[in-house]
Parts: C-alpha cells; sequence; structure tokens
C-alpha cells in the first residue's frame, strides 16, 4: 500500500503569510494545484482549498490575499503518516475529515501530500493487510457500500448496504456486481473510468439511489470500483427538504421583489449581502448590484452616504430611523432593524429606505385628487339639483337655462318685483318657486293665483279678502285675501295679462303703498308681500292697445326674466325627459329608459307645448309602451297618429346633401314596412308608387 500511496504523492506548494499580496497574486497564478499551504517562521501552519473560493474554474486575478487568509485550515487537522507506517484506526477517521493527508519521510519531514481518495484506494488494493481496519470502516458509514474487483465480484461491503438492497453477506458476497446493480452502469464505469452519479435503481428487493466511482491503478487502468447506494426513502426525504428551502428561497425573493421600499441587507461586520430589485437608483453610487460584498461602512467614510445607518444600528443595537443623503443629493428615509441570532448577538442588519421625493410627490397627488373630487361632487351635487323630485326644482344643463339660474341667484338677496316672461308651458312658475326658495323669504308662505282663470268678481275677494257680511254668498267670519296670507312671503300672479283694468288699478295701489283694503272695509291693512307676476303675452303691446295699464306694467317690470321656449334649448330636452320618466318609475315601480334613438327623436321635435307637452308625451309612451326599453319606433308611432307633429329629421353630422337624402328615405321606408307591413300601405303613407317602395326597399335589404 505505501507504494502505491507513494505513486501518488503530490508536492507541497507553500508561501509565507508575510509575503506581500502582489507577489502572492503572482505565485498563485503560475500554480496549477489547487491546494496553497501557509508557512510563518518557516514552519508549516495552515492549508488552503483554492477551490473553495470559487465554485467555477479559479480566476487568480480577483483573489484578495484577506479572501485567502480567512479561509485558511490549520495542519493539525491533517492526517500525517509515513510511508513506512502502520494505518491505525484513529488516523482513518481523522484522514476522512480533510480532503488530503500530508505524507513524512524517514527522517520525519514533510514532503508532500495525497488525495483522500487515493489514500483509500491503496487501502482497497491492499485490503489484506488492513482487513479489520477496513470492516470498522465500512461498518461505520451510514450509506451502503459495496467493493468489486476487476472480475465485477464484490468482494466487501457493510451492513448498511446489505439493508438497503434487502440481502444477506451471502447471498452477496463473491457474486457478478452486474447481477444486483445496473449491468451497463458498472461496464460503462470499467470501460471508460468514470464515475456515475446519481442513478436509480428499483426492483423488487430494492429502491436505492447508486453511485458508480472506479478504483484505478497507477498507469490508469480500472482494476475495480466502489459502488455506494442510499435509500430512497432518505433521499426523498433530503430532497424534500432541499426543495422546501428552495421554495422558502423562492417565496423570500418574490416578497422582496413585490415590495416597494428598498431593502439592504448586511452583516454584523456591515457588509452587504443582498438587496431587493427596488431600489433608490440615484442614491447609490452606481448600481447597487456592484456593491453586493463590500462595507457600507467603507462608503460612508468615502462620503458616498451620510449618515450611514448600519452604523447606528450596529452601535446601539436597536432600530433606527435617519434621513440619509446620497452622492447625488437625493435624500431617503433610512430605517435600520437589528436581527439577532439564538444567543443574542447581532446577526444582520436590514435597512429599508424610501424616496423622501416620491413622499412629497404622493402628496401633491393626494391634494389634486382631492381638489378633483370634491369638483365632482359639486357636479354631483348640480346634477342631483337638476334632477331633484321636488317639483319647484329647474331640470336644466343648457347655457341659457344656466344664465337664468345665475340671474335668480342673484335676485333672490332681493325683495323686487319680478315679471316672468316666456310662452306657455316653459316653466315660469318653477322660477317664481326657485326665486322663493333661495331668498331669505324662504320659511314664508309662498302662494299662487291665476288671474285668467278666476272670475273678475272672484278674483277681486281672492286677492283682497272681504268682510264678513260685504255681498250675498259672502263667508259670515269674512276671508283673508292672498296679500294677507302671503304676509313676508311671495305671492306668484300667474298669467297676468288676463287681470281686468278694475282689478290692475287696485293691485297697483298694493304695490306702491304696500297695504291691502279688503272688499266692505274701509280700514287699510299692511302688507310685506314680494310679488312675481308671469305672463306670455306681449305686456308692452297690450300697453299700446290700451288693454293693460302702462303704469301697472313699468311697476312690475322691475326686474324682468324671459324663459326661452324648449325648441331654443333642445338640449334641455334629454333631461327633462328623462327626469319625467324617473318619476314615473318611482310612482308605479317601473324600469323604464329610452334608446338613444328614441331620445333623438325627441331632441329634434320643436314642442310647440314646451315642457307641458313633453310631460304629456313621455306619460303616454310610459303608459303604452310594451317593454322596459322605449324605442325610436314607439315614438315614432305617436309621431306618426299625429299626437306629436313637426318631429325634424335627425342629422348627426355634416355631410353630402345627396347622401342625407339617401339615409333620410333609407329610414322612412324601413319604418314604413316595419309599421304596415306591405308595400302598398308604405307607398300610400309615403306618397310614393308601390314599385318605387318594393324597388328600393329590396336594395335596402341586399345591401344589409
Amino acid at each position: 500500500m505505501n507504494q502505491t500511496i507513494f505513486n501518488k504523492l503530490r508536492p507541497i506548494f507553500a508561501v509565507s503569510t508575510n509575503i506581500e499580496e502582489e507577489a502572492l497574486l503572482k505565485k498563485i497564478a503560475t500554480h496549477q494545484d489547487p491546494y496553497l499551504f501557509l508557512t510563518e517562521n518557516n514552519r508549516l501552519r495552515a492549508y488552503v482549498d483554492l477551490k473553495n473560493l470559487k465554485t467555477e474554474k479559479i480566476d487568480y486575478s480577483n483573489l484578495h490575499i484577506n479572501q485567502i487568509f480567512s479561509n485558511a485550515i490549520s495542519i493539525d487537522k491533517l492526517g500525517t503518516f509515513k510511508l513506512n507506517q502502520t494505518l491505525s484506526l484513529p488516523f482513518i477517521f481523522q484522514a476522512l475529515g480533510q480532503p488530503i493527508v500530508l505524507v513524512k519521510n524517514e527522517q520525519n519531514d514533510i514532503t508532500g501530500y495525497v488525495r483522500r481518495e487515493d489514500m483509500l484506494a491503496g487501502m482497497f488494493r491492499e485490503e489484506t493487510k488492513n482487513i479489520n481496519i477496513l470492516r470498522v470502516l465500512l461498518a461505520s458509514i451510514p450509506m451502503g457500500l459495496f467493493v468489486i474487483d476487476h472480475e465485477y465480484k464484490i468482494v466487501n461491503c457493510n451492513e448498511s448496504g446489505l439493508k438497503m438492497i434487502r440481502s444477506e453477506a451471502d447471498e452477496v458476497m463473491g457474486k457478478d456486481a452486474r447481477i444486483i446493480f445496473h449491468k451497463e452502469q458498472v461496464n460503462e464505469v470499467f470501460a471508460t473510468g468514470k464515475t456515475i452519479l446519481n442513478q436509480i435503481r428499483i426492483t423488487d428487493e430494492m429502491g436505492v439511489l447508486v453511485d458508480y466511482s472506479p478504483i484505478e491503478t497507477s498507469n490508469g487502468n480500472v482494476e475495480g470500483a466502489i459502488i455506494i447506494v442510499q435509500d430512497l426513502p432518505m433521499v426523498e426525504e433530503m430532497a424534500m427538504e432541499i426543495e422546501a428551502v428552495k421554495n422558502l428561497n423562492s417565496d423570500m425573493n418574490a416578497i422582496l421583489s413585490t415590495i416597494y421600499d428598498e431593502l439592504v441587507v448586511v452583516d454584523h461586520t456591515g457588509n452587504i449581502l443582498r438587496h431587493s430589485e427596488n431600489y433608490i437608483r440615484d442614491f447609490w453610487k452606481g448600481e447597487l448590484n456592484e456593491l453586493v460584498g463590500k462595507n457600507i461602512l467603507d462608503l460612508e467614510k468615502k462620503g458616498d452616504i451620510s449618515p450611514s445607518i448600519t452604523k447606528l444600528v450596529l452601535e446601539k443595537k436597536e432600530k433606527v430611523s435617519r434621513v440619509q443623503e446620497g452622492k447625488h443629493g437625493k435624500k431617503v428615509l433610512a430605517v435600520g432593524n437589528p436581527i439577532f441570532n439564538e444567543k443574542g448577538e447581532l446577526q444582520r442588519v436590514v435597512i429599508a429606505s424610501r424616496d423622501i421625493t416620491e413622499n412629497t410627490k404622493l402628496k401633491t397627488e393626494l391634494k389634486q385628487t382631492r381638489e378633483i373630487t370634491k369638483r365632482y361632487k359639486q357636479e354631483l351635487t348640480r346634477l342631483k339639483t337638476m334632477t331633484a323630485e321636488p317639483s319647484h326644482e329647474i331640470i336644466y344643463c343648457s347655457a341659457k337655462m344656466q344664465q337664468i339660474v345665475n340671474q335668480v341667484e342673484k335676485i333672490a338677496k332681493f325683495s323686487s318685483t319680478v315679471l316672468v316672461q316666456g310662452e306657455s308651458g316653459v316653466g315660469k312658475e318653477m322660477i317664481a318657486r326657485a326665486i322663493h326658495q333661495k331668498s331669505n323669504r324662504s320659511n314664508k308662505p309662498f302662494l299662487t293665483i291665476n288671474c285668467g282663470s278666476i272670475p273678475e268678481n272672484l278674483l277681486e275677494s281672492e286677492l283682497f279678502g272681504y268682510t264678513k257680511g260685504s255681498f250675498t254668498g259672502a263667508d259670515m267670519k269674512g276671508k283673508q285675501g292672498y296679500f294677507e296670507q302671503a304676509h313676508e312671503g311671495i305671492l306668484f300672479l300667474d298669467e297676468i295679462g288676463d287681470m281686468p283694468m278694475s282689478l290692475q288699478v287696485k293691485l297697483l295701489r298694493v304695490l306702491q303703498e304696500s297695504e291691502v283694503v279688503p272688499i266692505g272695509s274701509v280700514t287699510a291693512i299692511p302688507v310685506d308681500v314680494q310679488i312675481i307676476a308671469a305672463t306670455n303675452k306681449d305686456l308692452k303691446g297690450m300697453v299700446e292697445k290700451g288693454t293693460f295699464r302702462e303704469d301697472l306694467y313699468y311697476r312690475i317690470h322691475v326686474i324682468p326674466i324671459r324663459v326661452p321656449p324648449l325648441n331654443e334649448r333642445s338640449e334641455d330636452i334629454p333631461l327633462l325627459a328623462y327626469h319625467t320618466l324617473q318619476k314615473l318609475n318611482q310612482r308605479y315601480d317601473k324600469n323604464y329608459h329610452f334608446s338613444p334613438d328614441a331620445l333623438n327623436l325627441l331632441e329634434n321635435y320643436s314642442w310647440p307645448g314646451n315642457i307641458r307637452e313633453l310631460q304629456n308625451l313621455i306619460e303616454r309612451l310610459f303608459v303604452t309602451a310594451d317593454e322596459d326599453v322605449i324605442t325610436a319606433a314607439l315614438v315614432d308611432q305617436f309621431m306618426s297618429n299625429g299626437i306629436v307633429k313637426k318631429a325634424k329629421p335627425m342629422v348627426n353630422g355634416i355631410m353630402p346633401l345627396q347622401k342625407a337624402k339617401e339615409e333620410v328615405e333609407e329610414q322612412l321606408i324601413l319604418l314604413a314596412m316595419k309599421k304596415f307591413g306591405t308595400t302598398t300601405k308604405a307607398a300610400e303613407a309615403l306618397n310614393i308608387s308601390q314599385s318605387a317602395v318594393s324597388r328600393k326597399y329590396q336594395k335596402i335589404l341586399q345591401n344589409e
């Protein structure tokens, strides 16, 4: 065995610990051996496994002397033997703990080292000399172990291996390993000299994970092999544990990637270990991923960040928050949290940072959002006001009505006499009620009387009142007139143009003297009443004709308001139609609504009867409709029956006149065919020939 190990002896490459870094790195660059030995005062003290410094090919140019020294292992942990000594069991176990074994000559000087696997191979080749050691060694290994010779026969094994393949020693020893294990894999190891790892072997007797390692001679020939087996449940348990760790890492990385703040993890010395995907780029000098492995305390010394939150946490060993300033002048709010191990020692520092400028931006955006929300609320309140249930609310969206509403807002602050003019049905009373609602008389009476619908003798008594027994049929107790009842409030005189001339004189006196004399009395009663008059007539023309008193005209014409007819504010029509329909839906627990085409038809009609006519039509449509949707066809049906007249054609935009004619013609033919069903009746309704309707209708169907 000693001769076999001697053939595998490797020289020792040693350097002094006092050597300069540049000289050390130059030596390493020219040396290919993976093990570096360190000497101090000409004595061998430690060794470094350079393979542990890099998982892939060693890049000596990136190594630093502190990395080398920090990974040094004392040679006291290495096994040492002379080529002529007999191996003992304690030595074997010491040798198994390290990757190499030191070799001494007869003068007790260290002459080199051998790899652990070369030493074990030498032991197996001379098994008879170390039979007891091998048996103890094999029995102590928890994994299954089988040794086969150059004839593929199993020459040794341990109890763990026998249990894993569920066999006895006499069933295995001396048997061809290719019968028990995978034949092709065993043959491949002997043919190529390569190690084959992680092979699953499942039979009726076993379920194991198998590794095949060759035993080579000094000239490279394979003279045997070692088969290592692991029970699958054990392997599965380890795999599951590894998978659980991977899942935890994946979860942690996923959490870190979704966290808005920048997270940086440093160790107890200040070295940056990792960071989240989101980080403040303008805060750090360069990319943060390039700083991994560097010391954050050194960055503070260089002035890259100030002050270092890590330093404060390491000193105080508690949570600390500070405003830090980076290289580019950007300020962040940093919070450092200490992480302690089971012994209470500080192990990590997690730093969460947020850009304060982003915080300011969010505050600005929040302020803007609040302002927008405030405007939305105001607009919503206005729309609710337009469509509110009380009858005195003005429903509108047109600019003309907006001007009137603005005017109402102003004059409501005063008690001046107002004259509301406009066509019948435009909503003059609503204007009067709006003035009352917004005035300081809103909690006082609002009375209305139609001057044209009451006979002259009755109108006088209603307006001015009377005393008991003043005329035949009078109430024995007498009666207060509207002026007295409306004291401190508003009296709305509708259709004032129909008031008889005799009453115009008395009305003028009330307006001038602010007092009223009831019929049958000589005593004047003071009254504080604001007068709002309304008419659909041309009062100025009536004055010229002598049918209306000029002095009264100028007395009531203090603040004139003209309410435009509906055909001058067509944009209000859909809103008014919707409002009327909603009132009917609430009253009868329905859910009717208009189709867009139906609203277009309504909007393009002239409405000579104004709002009153529109409300009447909506109620007819509501009662007549068979479905929840009130369609254009249903609206058109009322128009065709003469209920609604003078509907304007729908025009959605500017187009050539000929194209407009063709589209209107197509709509008329389709509507006529839908209503009457035959070309003959459609032709009669359209006042054209039957052949023309038939030809045009077929063309329309072909183009659809």
